[in-house]
């Protein structure tokens, strides 16, 4: 059975003096993706200001949905924090379902090849 695990790597550098009102966003992204049934994985690390949401996904079609799920809470994030990097790590055939739909966020696309799950 081949791997359709597709992450997504976006870093966040929030606005001084809002870092509090960042953290309570995290909490609604998460309550948000709780129930998203291609989630596999979902959380927040933090460094100071700088914020990286670890996420992971069944394929690009649960990537997707979950960019629909959260867009709303991702708006209110954008109007204090800028995106400073973004990352997607996905097989070939499932990054080629993300390339059009994520291009407005340019990010950097990885191809994974080999490896394992369990």
């Amino acid at each position: 059975m081949a791997d359709t695990c597709c992450t997504l790597v976006p870093y966040f550098k929030v606005h001084e003096g809002r870092l509090d009102d960042f953290k309570r966003l995290c909490a609604e992204f998460e309550e948000r993706t709780r129930n998203e049934p291609g989630c596999l994985h979902y959380a927040f690390s933090f460094d100071g200001n700088t914020v990286h949401c670890r996420e992971g996904y069944v394929d690009a079609q649960a990537l997707l949905a979950h960019l629909d799920n959260v867009g709303p809470v991702l708006q209110k994030a954008l109007k204090i924090s800028d995106v400073t990097r973004v990352e997607v790590h996905a097989p070939a055939a499932e990054l080629e379902k993300l390339r059009e739909p994520l291009a407005k966020l340019n990010p950097q696309f990885f191809t994974v090849e080999g490896g394992f799950r369990r």
